[in-house]
């Protein structure tokens, strides 16, 4: 539902209510540790956070070295910074990974698809890497997907 309601929100006003991203994380977060060991959980939280702070420092460096643009909410939106951690805290590593480059793939094809139609200036990332997000829980249900969970 806090995923729906963000989704909802970046697609239509490229704004969504801050406390949103907390109420993802912290819901993400109770439903890794549930599904694992205190250690484990901690560990992947770890993991996660600096594979996100390491692909947005290599961001950042892009668009201040290269591009000379300002980096935040220029050329990447802060509610994209606090959704990418606050899925860090939802998922084993290996996990993450698949479901990160996934969903940043599926941002950038539903962006090229959306732009043919309606010419946008901004992609809504946090509102896509949200819906698929969403798709990806909703296939979980499905009774021949392996867990998310599975070490």
């Amino acid at each position: 539902m806090a995923c729906g309601a963000m989704v909802f929100q970046d697609l239509k006003d490229r704004e969504v209510t801050w406390f949103i991203f907390p109420l993802i994380g912290l819901l993400l977060a109770m439903i890794h540790f549930y599904r694992s060991t205190i250690s484990i959980f901690l560990i992947s939280v770890l993991g996660n956070f600096v594979l996100v702070s390491c692909v947005l420092l290599i961001l950042w460096t892009t668009t201040r070295l290269v591009f000379r643009k300002k980096f935040l909410d220029v050329s990447f939106g802060t509610g994209d910074l606090f959704f990418m951690y606050a899925m860090a805290l939802g998922f084993p590593t290996l996990t993450f990974i698949y479901v990160f480059v996934g969903s940043v793939c599926f941002a950038l094809a539903a962006f090229l698809t959306m732009n043919l139609f309606h010419k946008m200036e901004t992609v809504p990332l946090a509102g896509y890497m949200g819906m698929f997000l969403i798709v990806v829980f909703l296939l979980t249900y499905w009774p021949t997907t392996p867990s998310l969970y599975t070490y």
